[in-house]
């Protein structure tokens, strides 16, 4: 399946035969068979993955109503340089992923994520303290809860992936468990936004963040509930800290498609960040787009509730079925539609403010097609493909890659705005991200095996 096979055919023989031919048709693959339409939820019968799973569901929600509420304050507080917020988050993410792996890996990783839980929601609770004291968002108090919450996550997240692997008794059932848990943020994508969108018009914003911190709380109950899971802990020499770093990327390395994805991130994350969290605000709120309650943070939550909407389907059907043994043709051409999806967001800006709303929703519900066709197969793949060990590892390294893009895509937005606009900036976001699909393609071919599972 390598690129010398596709000498001498003209591109739009390689396309016709990518899309239409059978071995290769990514959603009815003869790798990919048809399973129990229950088969998803299957992981459920276990009580630590039922716990596991309801306590995530409820943060999930949470923290799509800070990510809307945060991206509306932001923007309020410091105008066009929001960005410079969100950039802030990322920039945490990323010297944390840097500095905490040689401690991380020694750390019980389920009173880890209890005490990321516990702080984040102590933060926000203080944020809206201090809010209503002074009548007004701070923009310290922005600052300070932003980098509690971006610390939180980065040791919350690889926690996760080592609990969550340790926790399915069947390796069979990692592809169900990890769409399960895929589909509480495709779900919270859909509810936490709507929710946003029923109720701006009713309560004040900061009461989201106070919501967000209870559900902060519930994840940590539901966790302590858990009890013991057994994972891998590093008990050896402590390395140095360039030595931790590199770690992850070298565990990475060993799988081609698991490397493409890695070094890709930075580009298709940090457009995804730019156009989603920073462009799409703005947009709605230049154009005085407003939602179903009059409210310009309502027409932003309405058109994530749409992405939501299609990316929790396409997560219900990929974790209802096998994955191809050649996953990396469902992989990139994800990124093709979630690219092809963002760049129609820049389309539907030009329109008159009570068509783009509509159209802002289908652009966005079309990009977030693509999303579950990556996620899935490669959290899978690194969970199979890799040593227990390094899947900690593995996963920092993953998110100091793509923060680094959003990071970087972040502090440029402003000024690429300002000298090119907004319709050119999110309609670069939309080909970069498709790009990172094309240019695998030409990498990689149309088929990599995969390796088989570490011991």
């Amino acid at each position: 399946m390598g690129r010398s096979r596709w000498r001498g055919y003209s591109p739009r023989t390689k396309v016709f035969w990518f899309f239409f031919s059978k071995k290769n048709r990514f959603i009815i693959s003869s790798n990919a068979r048809r399973l129990p339409p229950l088969r998803l939820l299957t992981p459920l019968r276990h009580r630590a993955i039922a716990l596991l799973w309801g306590g995530l569901a409820t943060s999930a929600v949470g923290d799509q109503l800070y990510a809307v509420a945060l991206a509306w304050i932001g923007v309020s507080v410091f105008g066009a340089r929001a960005g410079y917020l969100s950039a802030l988050s990322y920039f945490c993410l990323l010297v944390t992923a840097l500095a905490i792996g040689q401690w991380a890996d020694r750390w019980d990783r389920r009173r880890t994520m209890v005490t990321a839980d516990l702080a984040r929601a102590a933060a926000l609770v203080g944020l809206v303290g201090v809010w209503s004291i002074l009548g007004a968002p701070p923009a310290l108090g922005l600052i300070a809860t932003v980098i509690c919450l971006a610390v939180g996550a980065i040791c919350f997240q690889p926690a996760l992936q080592a609990v969550l692997q340790a926790a399915v008794p069947e390796a069979s059932q990692l592809p169900a468990a990890n769409a399960l848990l895929d589909a509480t943020d495709r779900i919270a994508r859909l509810l936490g936004p709507g929710l946003v969108a029923v109720l701006a018009g009713f309560i004040p914003t900061k009461q989201f963040l106070n919501l967000d911190a209870l559900t902060f709380l519930i994840s940590a109950g539901a966790m302590l509930m858990v009890g013991h899971v057994p994972t891998h802990r590093d008990t050896g020499a402590r390395l140095p800290i360039i030595a931790t770093i590199t770690r992850g990327f070298r565990a990475m390395a060993r799988q081609k498609l698991l490397w493409y994805t890695l070094r890709s991130s930075a580009v298709w994350n940090g457009a995804w960040v730019c156009a989603f969290l920073f462009a799409l605000p703005l947009l709605i709120s230049r154009h005085g787009i407003a939602g179903p309650v009059g409210s310009g943070m309502g027409a932003y939550g309405l058109v994530i509730s749409a992405y939501g909407c299609t990316n929790l389907l396409a997560t219900l059907i990929l974790g209802s079925r096998e994955l191809p043994k050649n996953p990396q043709s469902l992989v990139l051409a994800g990124k093709i539609i979630n690219g092809a999806g963002t760049g129609l967001l820049a389309l539907a800006g030009l329109l008159s403010a009570h068509l783009a709303l509509p159209a802002l929703a289908a652009a966005a519900a079309i990009a977030a097609i693509g999303g579950p066709m990556g996620d899935i197969p490669i959290a899978v793949l690194r969970q199979t493909a890799l040593p227990a060990s390094e899947l900690p590892a593995a996963m920092r390294a993953y998110l100091f890659t793509s923060s680094s893009g959003a990071l970087i895509a972040l502090l440029l937005a402003p000024t690429l705005i300002q000298n090119f606009g907004l319709f050119a900036v999110t309609l670069g976001c939309g080909v970069l991200i498709m790009g990172t699909g094309i240019v695998g393609f030409l990498v990689l071919g149309f088929g990599v095996p995969v390796a088989k599972a570490a011991e």
